[in-house]
């Protein structure tokens, strides 16, 4: 290992399948087996009238996904979530980030970053997920900035690097899941990393590596040198 050098029907939990709700599932697992959207739809509880835990819970996730700041007045502005849903799910998020704050994770290899984006793997879609670091290599935080295929047309250097110039990143790792269990790059894969090198290399802003990941295992750019 290489170091860096810098459709169901149910409404609410209560109507799904035994075996399959997170509650049943956090009892069984632990609560590390269950992906993020199970968690939301643990805080979330049940449906609104219109609207199922699941719809809810994957319209939450997407908003964090853009905005891991999100504030319960934003949660307030998603369809189907009242202000009792929207200020507990907000404390929860803002405790966890309170105590996550306390000790910034720090970065040193590409294990490292496989911890900080494992979780990301539940995605159905390809998401390029971006994790920013300090000179110390401490994580200031991570975004996703795209999702679907990966290619030219939609990945581009300002959604990767816009956040990062933001938060007066150093350096950043990039990666992204495959649905479909492969973790070998595509020729895409490889093109988008290029490009995205270069204009870290002209931002001043180092690009360390590029994961590409499922649940279970991860490729590194880095250790296969190619970045």
């Amino acid at each position: 290992m290489r170091n860096y050098a810098f459709e169901t029907s149910y409404t609410s939990l209560m109507e799904k399948e035994t075996a399959d709700k997170p509650r049943e599932r956090l009892e069984r697992l632990g609560i590390e087996a269950l992906s993020d959207k199970e968690l939301l739809m643990l805080l979330i509880g049940s449906g609104s009238a219109k609207r199922k835990v699941e719809e809810l819970a994957d319209d939450l996730l997407s908003n964090l996904d853009s905005n891991p700041k999100l504030s319960a007045e934003d949660i307030r502005k998603i369809p189907g979530l009242g202000t009792a849903k929207a200020s507990a799910i907000g404390a929860a998020l803002e405790l966890g980030r309170r105590r996550v704050s306390r000790k910034a994770p720090s970065i040193s290899n590409p294990a490292d970053i496989y911890r900080e984006i494992r979780h990301y793997s539940s995605r159905n879609q390809e998401s390029l997920v971006v994790v920013m670091l300090n000179g110390a290599h401490e994580v200031l935080g991570t975004f996703v900035a795209t999702v679907g295929l990966l290619n030219r047309t939609i990945v581009h250097p300002r959604e990767v690097y816009a956040p990062a110039i933001k938060e007066r990143a150093a350096a950043i790792a990039i990666a992204h899941n495959h649905p479909s269990g492969n973790v070998t790059p595509s020729e895409e894969d490889k093109d988008v990393t290029i490009r995205i090198k270069k204009a870290g290399d002209i931002l001043g802003i180092k690009l360390l590596d590029h994961l590409v990941f499922t649940d279970e295992k991860y490729y590194s750019f880095l250790e296969h040198r190619l970045i």
